[in-house]
This record gives structure tokens, sequence and C-alpha cells, in this order.
């Protein structure tokens, strides 16, 4: 029996909902796993009043809308980042569906998004970035390039080598210049693995973006602080967004780039 194909909003609509339902979990992760704590038990709670958290209240998005941002029990805010992470990962999720299908690319990609969502936000709330999720990452990265159609092995590992490399000579410069670390050891290897999963073109394409938005960004944070060059930023939130927006839009951007000099 022949099956028609799922209609395109359909697809996108299912890919989304199951996106924002992953991106509630991402956010016990999130939340945990810096504190050493169980991402399994127990079950979700209120920061501020430790009460149990329904699943009626538990809904991805709709529930953060009908409590109007507060827990039910101690009326307390519930942080932005909730609604926000399971928003992201449901665009996302419906997004990398309507650019890869049901392929080995939508899987892979999904994966390394999520990672990206993950190490995000916890070097938002902490300044670090777990080996577990780079590293881990890393080795992944280099595994998938045989089942990417468009990326070899020696471009993956390439793109990893370069990626690490680039970070790791600027950090080293930086020390030398400024008798102070600049780059920390997670950016690095987060490049790494940023470079083995889309190639040496996705690093410096990661570069450029964040460097691009790091830059206005980290100036509007130091006027705001008024601390000047010594104002903290997590630069890992910059190099996913990079990331992410070449998988999207790179190959396109930088074939429409090296077509217009000619090249």
């Amino acid at each position: 029996m022949d099956y028609e194909p799922l209609p395109s909003w359909l697809g996108s609509a299912a890919t989304f909902l199951v996106g924002c339902c992953l991106g509630s979990f991402y956010n016990v992760v999130i939340h945990r796993w810096p504190k050493g704590e169980s991402i399994v038990s127990p079950p979700s709670r209120c920061p501020a009043c430790g009460a149990f958290i329904r699943w009626y209240d538990n809904l991805p998005i709709i529930s953060f809308v009908m409590l109007r941002g507060r827990c039910r029990q101690c009326r307390q805010g519930i942080s932005w980042r909730y609604p926000a992470v399971e928003l992201l990962t449901g665009l996302m999720t419906a997004g990398l569906w309507r650019l890869f299908g049901w392929s080995a690319s939508f899987f892979v990609f999904f994966t390394f998004g999520s990672l990206l969502l993950l190490i995000t936000f916890i070097d938002l709330d902490t300044y670090l970035i777990p080996d577990v999720l780079s590293l881990g990452g890393l080795i992944l990265g280099l595994g998938a390039s045989a089942v990417l159609p468009h990326m070899t092995w020696v471009e993956s590992f390439g793109g990893a080598v370069l990626g690490g490399g680039l970070f790791f000579a600027v950090a080293w410069g930086y020390q030398r210049w400024r008798k102070q670390d600049g780059l920390g050891g997670g950016d690095i290897k987060l490049l790494a693995m940023i470079g083995a999963f889309i190639g040496w073109k996705g690093v410096l394409f990661t570069v450029f973006v964040s460097s691009l938005v790091g830059a206005a960004v980290g100036l509007l944070v130091m006027a705001r602080s008024r601390q000047g060059l010594v104002t903290r930023i997590p630069y890992g939130p910059f190099l996913s967004l990079g990331a992410i927006c070449y998988v999207f839009w790179g190959e396109r951007l930088s074939q429409w780039y090296f077509e217009s000099l000619g090249l």
C-alpha cells in the first residue's frame, strides 16, 4: 500500500511540538546538571518554594502563558529561560525538518543543535561549558561524518583541528600579551566540536558571526555595567549562534560571498 507523504504544515507542526517537549526536558538538564543533581528524579518543582509542579502546569510554553510567568503556589516569578528554551528547541526542530526531512542529516544536526542549546544556557548560568557536552559532541561530530552526504571524515577532522587550534592560538597569544586568560578552555573545545560537525568553512563562518555579534553585545554590556574590558561575558552562546546560523544559511551565504568576489 502506498502512503501519502506528510503535508509540510503538519510535519512542521508535529516537529515543533516534539521540539517544545524536548526543550522542557532540556530545561531540567540546564538547571540540574551543573549542580550535580539527577535529571530524572525528583519530578519538576518550583525553585523558590519547592512545590512539585503538576503536569498541567508543566506544558511547554502554554503553562508559562496561562500562569502569567508565576508559580501557582507561591506566585514567585518563573525565569524567561524556560519558555525561551522550549520555543527555541521547537523552532530549531521544525526548521531542521523542513531543511533535511527525515534523513540522517536531520538527526545529526538536531543532535548538534541540542548540544549547542544546552551549552548556551549552561554557559550563561555558570560561565562553564561541560566537557561531557563539548568533547562528547566532538566525538559524535567526527563519527557523524560517516553518514552526512556532504561531509567527509577528512573535512570533519580538519574542521575540528582548525577550530580547536585557532582558538588555542588566540588564547595563547592573549595570555602572552595581557598576562591573563582571554578565552577559556571550554570555548576552545566548543569550537573544535563545531568544526567536527560543520567543517572548516563552518568554523570560519562561526568565528566571523560570533565575533561580530559578540562585539556588539559586549559593547552594550560594558556600557551598562561600566566595568570596561574586565566585564565578564560568556562567549559560548555567540559561538553556538554562529554555528546554528551556518547550518541553516551558511552554505548559501558563503556561496553568494565567494561568487560576488568572482572566486
